[in-house]
């Protein structure tokens, strides 16, 4: 068979429904559901799972059972975002550096392998390049990263926006989730700085037929970053696989051959040779795992 690396995935969620993702873990982690998920990866064929965190302890009961699939699993315990902006589904907040060491400190001591921040809000689809919160200054980028790296963890960053984008490939950001509307001029930094891009466009496919969603957006939004990451490669750039697994339209497993699709459909007969360089720079970087 052969093998996959989800190199963003939320075992918490049900790649239906958040918010039912949640309330299953309510009153502590339920195995059950966790192993569920698990073997769902390990059947189909996903050998590393990067998780992005989360605030029940899910992500952290995983890794702990994830060897008997066969997976190697990776995880932040969880995200950490600044008080008032995006982030409070999958983790912890803060308001000032003082209170981001503190969250340091938490993670390191709940066991996280590396360091999840968010830097901008969501896509929402009724108009393009549409987030749903202001980006973090570039300042603010900067010094959580270096924080983050002079803490001796590699920092995964949930980032869409050029302003967002450029601070955090300028300040060293190990991997860049998501990463749409990027400006082109920036793709230089992505392959001179060796920041690996996780594009998770199977994330984005399924919500061109939901409520309040254009179509149209949606397949403009897949279509340039295509067009971006067809650039970047061709500059040398790292991009890795990872379907958002657990997010709404994106189930465990299933999620990252979609993504695969996608990126090979973006990226042309190079893709295999593109992605599995990718995938072992991040590797690399986020190895941690039991």
């Amino acid at each position: 068979m052969k093998t996959y690396c989800e190199c963003h995935g939320h075992i918490f969620m049900n790649g239906a429904d958040y918010r039912e993702g949640m309330a299953a873990h309510k009153n502590g982690p339920d195995l059950s559901l966790i192993r569920a998920h698990l073997a769902a990866c390990r059947d189909s064929g996903i050998t590393y799972f990067r998780d992005g965190g989360d605030a029940l302890g899910v992500s952290l009961a995983a890794r702990e059972l994830a060897a008997e699939y066969g997976i190697r699993y990776v995880t932040p315990a969880f995200a950490i975002h600044r008080k008032g902006r995006y982030g409070g589904i999958v983790g912890y907040e803060y308001e000032t550096l003082s209170e981001y060491r503190q969250l340091l400190a938490r993670a390191r001591r709940e066991g996280a392998d590396f360091i999840k921040l968010m830097f901008s809000g969501i896509l929402y689809f009724d108009t393009y390049s549409h987030l749903s919160c202001p980006p973090l200054p570039g300042e603010e980028i900067h010094a959580l990263v270096d924080i983050a790296h002079g803490e001796g963890f590699a920092v995964m960053a949930h980032v869409n926006g050029p302003e967002a984008l450029r601070a955090a490939l300028e300040a060293g950001t190990d991997s860049i989730e998501h990463g749409y509307f990027m400006d082109e001029e920036d793709l230089p930094l992505l392959s001179e700085g060796r920041t690996v891009w996780v594009p998770t466009m199977a994330a984005i496919a399924p919500f061109a037929g939901r409520p309040g969603c254009s179509a149209e957006v949606v397949a403009e939004t897949l279509r340039r970053q295509g067009e971006l990451l067809r650039r970047a490669a061709a500059l040398g750039a790292l991009i890795a696989t990872g379907s958002d697994s657990g997010a709404v339209g994106v189930p465990h497993g299933a999620g990252i051959h979609t993504e695969e699709a996608l990126l090979t459909n973006a990226l042309g007969e190079d893709a295999p040779a593109v992605l599995a360089r990718g995938n072992r720079a991040l590797l690399a970087r986020f190895p941690g795992g039991k």
